[in-house]
């Protein structure tokens, strides 16, 4: 039977509650088709509503006719955030200085990770010869991490180094990098680099070099299986 813009079976052996959810989904759908660019489904508990609009992550379900999060490349507007995210770790040492005006010239070879717009994850990619991609200043806000956010963006660069044709994906760090160990990274050296690399390789900085050799994307699968 219809109930709202959702239809059940007669004999449909769903939970009252299920059916009340699909039953919000709908009303949410139908709000959407008609223009409406956002639909919330909230609890009815104190303080709820005040949560879900004024605060970016909400407190129930939202669903949304617009790219609320994902991954796209940047542009010369997300400058000025790519270099908030990342200058606690350049302060810090972690990162290589990276000046507003350098991000604003290589700013074609950096992805961000977008949370209603606001950047919460960054990285970039360079190609070189011989089918090599290097991925470097992988970042996440700190108060978004550990929620798959930095394997959503290794995944993203990794198929994109793929479908170029760069399977030797390599990160360059001067911190641990076992994070990146966990994901099917091994240490390699200096002279295992493409040429091209080698020559501006910075022998002061020492930086640790690992390298991942990817055949296609079921390698990738694979490894997606563990986030």
């Amino acid at each position: 039977k219809s109930k709202g813009f959702s239809s059940f079976e007669h004999d449909a052996n769903l939970p009252s509650f299920t059916k009340e959810a699909f039953v919000k989904l709908g009303w949410c759908v139908s709000s959407l088709e008609r223009g409406v660019k956002r639909a919330h489904i909230i609890a009815p508990i104190n303080g709820a509503l005040l949560q879900e609009l004024y605060t970016r992550d909400g407190s129930g379900t939202l669903i949304s006719r617009d790219i609320y999060e994902g991954i796209r490349t940047a542009d010369v507007s997300d400058v000025a955030g790519i270099y908030d995210l990342i200058e606690p770790l350049v302060s810090a040492g972690t990162l290589v200085p990276r000046p507003k005006t350098v991000l604003e010239k290589e700013i074609n070879s950096y992805y961000v990770f977008t949370r209603d717009n606001l950047i919460v994850a960054c990285a970039q990619i360079k190609l070189f010869e011989m089918g090599y991609a290097e991925i470097g200043c992988l970042v996440v806000k700190r108060e978004y991490r550990s929620q798959g956010r930095g394997d959503a963006m290794l995944g993203f660069l990794e198929r994109l180094s793929l479908q170029v044709g760069c399977t030797n994906v390599f990160v360059l760090s001067t911190q641990t990098m076992e994070w990146f160990v966990e994901r099917g990274f091994t240490e390699a050296s200096v002279e295992d680099l493409p040429q091209s690399r080698q020559a501006v390789y910075n022998k002061k900085r020492k930086s640790k070099i690992y390298m991942k050799q990817i055949e296609d994307d079921r390698d990738l699968d694979a490894a997606e299986l563990w986030w």
